[in-house]
């Protein structure tokens, strides 16, 4: 049994899982490295900055200093994928994961350089303790509001799944549990440029037939990469893939989505990143999928257009044409 857990990151996701694990009547600590926004909350408990809504319970004990933490049964990492490797290697010098029974990501990305899942990369600062990833379509301003939600725990151990689901199971929340740990990380990192391109349909002023053609074909090459990365495809068509893809892909929470309906309008990208204290995976992700899809021989056409106009300058408009205009084929190639 899970009697404590830490949660390292202090994003609106992992501000929002500080309070539901206590809320569950867990012992939690909570992680941030900002110490302003960490000082922040530990006095008003409310987080101005991501969920100024959510009131932090009382008994959750927030610090910006890893040497702070106490072992816990259970770490939660929520933080950027592109800090996912740094900040698991202070964990493991803080000695915060002595005792930890699991390691849970929560985050959805690919380290670009190595292709990496988030858990390959604390695995290999914190080796030795079962490795678990929490996915689907879930956005924390509505967790936040304890508002129905279904999510995913990823575990090659049915035993520490099945643990980790007691965790994160409340009348409001409910867990499923899968040992494809491959595919649901894979799908949940996947979906993010995909929720871009939606994005981008609507700043374009498109309509609800070209929403649905860019999510089913989006689906179609999620299934087909993360089929050649070891995925099954049954995953895909779960909660921790087309229920992510359709949850990025429709709401007005979603990063990416608003990222690309700001590059539809026309504004530059850069200009976009640097307006938001938030990060937009599928900025970085895409990058990191484009590059797996080429090395794997997976055709990707809607991700090679969406790479084009965050990477290569190709502007919206004419990579929407161009993505519509291409050779006829099959639905089922």
């Amino acid at each position: 049994m899970i009697q404590s857990a830490t949660v390292i990151g202090a994003g609106s996701w992992g501000t929002a899982l500080a309070a539901l694990l206590s809320w569950r009547g867990l012992d939690v600590q909570f992680w941030g490295r900002d110490a302003e926004l960490m000082a922040q909350l530990q006095d008003t408990r409310r987080s101005a900055r991501y969920l100024p809504d959510l009131e932090l319970p009382p008994q959750v004990r927030v610090t910006s200093d890893f040497h702070a933490l106490q072992p816990a049964d259970m770490l939660v990492f929520v933080v950027p994928s592109k800090a996912m490797l740094s900040t698991a290697q202070l964990v493991a010098q803080s000695g915060a994961a002595s005792r930890a029974r699991v390691l849970v990501s929560c985050s959805k990305g690919i380290e670009l350089e190595t292709g990496r899942r988030m858990t390959e990369l604390i695995g290999s600062a914190i080796p030795g303790v079962p490795l678990a990833v929490l996915t689907g379509p879930n956005h924390a301003e509505e967790v936040a509001r304890q508002m129905a939600t279904a999510a995913v725990v990823a575990c090659a151990d049915d035993d520490i799944a099945k643990a980790v689901q007691a965790c994160f199971t409340l009348p409001f929340f409910r867990t499923y549990t899968t040992d494809d740990i491959v595919g649901a990380e894979w799908a949940g990192a996947m979906k993010n440029p995909y929720a871009i391109a939606a994005g981008i349909a609507h700043g374009l002023k498109m309509g609800d037939n070209t929403l649905a053609a860019l999510v089913t074909r989006a689906l179609a090459e999620m299934v087909r990469l993360g089929m050649a990365e070891g995925g099954k495809v049954e995953t895909f068509y779960g909660l921790s893939g087309v229920g992510d893809l359709m949850g990025t892909c429709y709401s007005e929470h979603s990063r990416n989505h608003r990222v690309g309906m700001m590059l539809g309008q026309g504004r530059p990208l850069d200009e976009i990143i640097s307006s938001t204290r938030m990060v937009a995976e599928g900025v970085l992700n895409t990058a990191s999928l484009h590059r797996a899809a080429q090395a794997r021989g997976v055709r990707m056409p809607l991700l090679g257009e969406i790479y084009a106009v965050l990477h290569q300058g190709k502007s919206p408009k004419e990579g929407m044409r161009d993505l519509f205009s291409r050779d006829p084929r099959p639905e089922a190639d």
